[in-house]
């Protein structure tokens, strides 16, 4: 019973310093308005409707929307499903494309890898002459990027270590560690001739070569979004082929990878229904922009009216009852509104073609959608069975968030010592985010008998260090962390379920009506607690 106990003890304050005070403000008719405003103001929705008379505006909103931008998200998915899965495919056929071997599937980080100097020659030729033939062997619409009339050219840059002298037999090494960066540019309508113009640039030092890197630049257009009746997006790719000799193992890695920069297509005409249904989706995006501003205005007035009840009458309230004022929830629907018109102002643009950044779209309709959600629990509180999860929440939040920082403690030593002696030996620790995800599935009961499994015994002390480490985290935290974790919301579940302390607040005697009065939503708070 803390939070009856703090609650009893901020009343006695109150009562003790209405005690003292000297002069107390006994006018029955500035109690009586008192009283109903703190009454009116702590009122559900259809209490106030049946008190005044006074329609829920801001219940109708948030349901409109809820509506309006839910679609919204789900339009502006669909559309953005349309442009992943063409940057995706895009980056699979310029691998089928470029790739010499590629089978259509990278073999790890890379994509493909070669072991012998002909094959690496073989390579960087095979990509230089399917360049050179982009037109005549793609089946999409890519075509070669132009800046001022004139083709941008193809840039080959060999990055290898300063002259030395190896001399494997007698196994003395002369290296200097100092990199030197010799780059070529071809231009694609010089492909008949680039091999015997650029003859000595192709001959390779392979034990002084540290990497080989190709970069150009291709153009396309996206015509799936005409079939959904709107505007094509034109992009650039600036692909860019790595052939990574940095381990100097042998083993040559090759690596396809592009950056996609969507851009608006210029003297593009399109008949049918785009431009019409382009004009509907705006006028949609305007009428949520209006919803979420109304939404945002009756939230703040409600925000500024209470804070005028709070300070309107000079009387002592308890710093908790002076939250209770302030509500979390319409501060949490604001900036969820404010978040909805900035996605839907930049969804504006993107649908206009004035812009074409996706990401950051979808971060503020993604996060606005959530919020909005999330605010309708609000709603759901003023109903005695569907309140359970709230107040749940409100009385484990504190006890859970100083029981992870420590589990966190623990958590983060396990992370540490598995990435370091781990990480050689299993793919799930090489990096300290992948041995984070790892440890959290094992938590979570996931992929247990592989993480153990995939350990070779060719370190016979680092496997059974393996065996150590994976069975005392797993004991440790499923066994103990997670059901202690678990231990603390059903206590709290527990507590607000106690009907005798929910009893001694409801049967509590008032000894002064204007006390009722100002302490009324300490009560209400109280209450809420259990």
């Amino acid at each position: 019973f803390n939070n009856f106990s703090s609650s009893a003890k901020c009343i006695n304050v109150m009562i003790e310093d209405s005690l003292l005070s000297t002069s107390i403000a006994t006018d029955p008719m500035t109690e009586e308005i008192l009283r109903d405003d703190l009454r009116f103001y702590f009122m559900s929705p259809c209490e106030k409707y049946k008190t005044r008379r006074q329609l829920p505006w801001k219940l109708a909103v948030q349901i409109l929307k809820i509506f309006m931008i839910t679609l919204q998200l789900i339009l502006f998915g669909l559309n953005n499903q349309l442009v992943v899965s063409y940057k995706e495919e895009n980056l699979l056929a310029f691998k089928n494309l470029f790739l010499k071997g590629y089978s259509g599937v990278d073999e790890d980080d890379y994509s493909i890898s070669v072991y012998t100097k002909q094959s690496v020659y073989d390579s960087l030729h095979y990509v230089i002459d399917q360049y050179s033939q982009l037109r005549n062997l793609s089946v999409g619409p890519a075509s070669y990027a132009e800046e001022n009339g004139e083709f941008l050219p193809l840039i080959i840059c060999k990055k290898s270590y300063k002259r030395g002298s190896v001399e494997p037999s007698e196994e003395p090494y002369d290296i200097d560690a100092e990199l030197e960066t010799d780059c070529l540019a071809l231009d694609p309508e010089s492909s008949k001739t680039w091999r015997m113009n650029n003859a000595s640039f192709f001959e390779l030092d392979f034990y002084r070569l540290v990497d080989i890197e190709i970069t150009f630049a291709l153009k396309g257009i996206n015509l799936q979004t005409v079939r959904s009746h709107e505007l094509p997006d034109c992009y650039t790719f600036f692909v860019k082929i790595v052939f990574d000799n940095s381990c100097h193992s042998g083993k040559v890695k090759l690596t396809l990878d592009f950056d996609a920069v969507s851009s608006v297509c210029k003297n593009w005409k399109i008949s049918g229904t785009a431009q019409k249904s382009t004009h509907y989706l705006l006028i949609f995006d305007g009428f949520v922009i209006i919803v979420c501003l109304s939404s945002a205005v009756l939230c703040t007035r409600s925000i500024i009216l209470a804070v005028r009840l709070l300070q309107n009458y000079n009387q002592k309230v308890c710093e908790d009852d002076q939250r209770e004022f302030l509500n979390c929830w319409y501060i949490l629907v604001i900036i969820s509104d404010v978040m909805a018109v900035i996605g839907s102002i930049l969804k504006m643009e993107i649908q206009a073609k004035s812009m074409t950044n996706y990401d950051v779209c979808s971060i503020f309709l993604g996060t606005s959608t959530l919020m909005v959600w999330v605010g309708v629990i609000r709603y759901l509180g003023y109903f005695e069975k569907y309140n359970v999860l709230i107040l749940t929440m409100r009385a484990a939040l504190p006890k859970v968030l100083r029981f992870c920082c420590c589990a966190g403690m623990i958590y983060l030593g396990y992370t540490f010592c598995g990435w370091i002696v781990l990480g050689p030996y299993h793919e799930k620790f090489e990096g300290l985010s992948r041995v984070a995800e790892c440890l959290f599935s094992l938590v979570n009961g996931d992929d247990m008998f592989s993480t153990f499994a995939e350990f070779e015994q060719k370190n016979t002390m680092v496997w059974l260090f393996s065996r150590a480490y994976l069975y005392s985290f797993i004991s440790l935290f499923i066994y103990m962390v997670l059901s202690l974790f678990i231990a603390l919301i059903t206590d709290a579940y527990e507590t607000i379920k106690v009907p005798s302390a929910l009893h001694t607040l409801t049967s509590y005697k008032w000894w002064h009506p204007f006390h009722w009065c100002v302490n009324f939503p300490c009560r209400l708070n109280t209450i809420q607690h259990y």
